[in-house]
């Protein structure tokens, strides 16, 4: 790589004194709480647009599925910005972008307008996300599974301080005020936070003495990525994981209405409070935690060990929710199980995908992958369509549960061995271009 083609902010970082790989993964972990709740926030606002448009809630649904989309599918192109130019600028215009959309959700009275915002949201909080992502796989190679499962726990848990505030303001001021009021919040804080961000020096990604098992050092460009089958194997497994977990987020309070217990009070861990908001708060927290921890975990067993244990148990948790899920209490404590195993997607998939096609274009590889996000998205809506036509969840339960087993075969019986083969033959190939080059040296 030569001189003009590094990243500004890659020389920068070895003389800031916020070029420290822990600082910039807090400052990732910030940034992406402060984005959370334009995803998991939503389901609080479905019921109470409804309630002042009639619009239907299959068809105010569809904002969040373009917000995914637009989320999801244009983070490869934001990740190319990225690698060429730094992460800095994306994630403040991100910012931007996402307090943007939230005071326009605050004035918006059709459904065009709401589907307007959430592109708008979704092209900034993509930005933000991808970037925090490929830096921090980038500024931790030894242990990619652990940073991006912190820097996704923001993510995932972001909301969990946030989300009785939301709905209480709700209640009290309204929904409009509050997106206007938590919109503005959140966009400054990632405004200003993101100008600390620095790409992280070559010598991390090119120098690293630690990798996770099964990992190899070969850096493979994007179209490289996209020509192996192991890419499009994941891509498969990434969707059938993520749908699943998409209908919860999207679709858990409108689930505990029909269920008839959103409003039953629930007595756990010492607290008390209505079935759905305290199946919202212990969700975020547990789809926080499960990110870094199920990281860690691939980090010392590899990824797809890790993945047949998380997707299998996300299987069952599903299932079971959709048996058991009429008794408030197993509402709360098997919707916690189901978020529990399923955060951690977004640690696993980007560490795999930067073990296996190597740290250089990571933030462009890893968008290029979590574009399955946008891809399963498209099903969200036909979760409510199937729901009504059956008279119950229970389909749509199955169908998701079904999909995360599926998914936690594919990883033992396919994915592992193909990942083995290719490491050992990017290895072959390297230890090759060594000796050639010592030959003609």
């Amino acid at each position: 790589m030569n001189a003009t083609s590094i990243p500004a902010s890659t020389s920068q970082a070895n003389a800031s004194p916020l070029g420290n790989p822990w600082i910039q993964l807090i400052i990732g972990i910030i940034c992406m709480a402060m984005i959370a709740n334009l995803q998991y926030g939503w389901t609080l606002f479905v019921n109470p647009i409804d309630a002042k448009y009639h619009f239907g809630r299959a068809s105010i649904q569809v904002a969040f599925t373009i917000f995914v989309l637009l989320e999801t599918w244009l983070v490869p192109v934001e990740g190319y910005l990225v690698d060429k130019f730094g992460p800095r600028w994306i994630v403040v215009i991100g910012g931007l972008l996402c307090g943007i959309a939230w005071a326009m959700n605050s004035v918006a009275d059709s459904l065009p307008m709401f589907y307007f915002a959430a592109a708008i949201g979704g092209i900034g909080a993509g930005g933000v996300y991808g970037t925090c992502i490929g830096n921090a796989v980038k500024w931790f190679p030894g242990r990619r599974g652990l940073a991006a499962g912190f820097t996704a726990a923001g993510f995932g848990a972001g909301s969990a301080l946030t989300i009785i505030p939301i709905a209480s303001m709700i209640k009290s001021g309204g929904y409009e005020h509050t997106f206007l009021t938590f919109g503005l919040m959140q966009g400054i804080v990632v405004v200003v936070f993101g100008f600390g961000l620095l790409a992280a020096p070559l010598s991390l990604t090119a120098n690293a003495t630690k990798l996770a098992p099964g990992a190899s050092r070969y850096q493979a460009t994007p179209g490289e990525m996209v020509k192996s089958p192991i890419f499009w194997v994941m891509y498969l497994m990434f969707v059938m994981m993520a749908a699943g977990g998409l209908m919860a987020v999207a679709q858990l309070a409108p689930i505990a209405k029909d269920f008839k217990i959103a409003e039953v009070p629930v007595s756990l861990i010492g607290l008390t409070m209505p079935a759905l908001t305290f199946a919202l708060a212990l969700d975020r927290i547990l789809n926080g935690l499960t990110r870094p921890f199920f990281g860690w975990v691939s980090d010392q067993i590899g990824r797809e060990y890790t993945m047949f244990i998380a997707f299998a148990l996300e299987g069952v948790g599903i299932f079971a929710l959709a048996k058991l899920g009429t008794d408030p209490v197993l509402f709360v404590i098997l919707s916690g199980m189901v978020f529990f195993a399923w955060g951690e997607i977004y640690s696993l998939f980007p560490s795999t995908i930067t073990d296996t096609f190597g740290a250089k274009f990571a933030t462009t590889n890893t968008g290029l992958m979590y574009t399955a996000k946008g891809t399963a998205a498209i099903l969200v809506p036909y979760g409510n369509v199937l729901a009504k036509a059956t008279g119950s969840w229970f389909m749509v339960f199955m169908i998701s549960a079904a999909l995360n087993i599926a998914a936690a075969v594919l990883a033992i019986a396919v994915l592992k061995p193909l990942r083995a083969r290719y490491t050992a033959k990017s290895a072959a190939a390297d230890a090759g271009a060594v000796k050639a080059k010592a030959a003609r040296a």
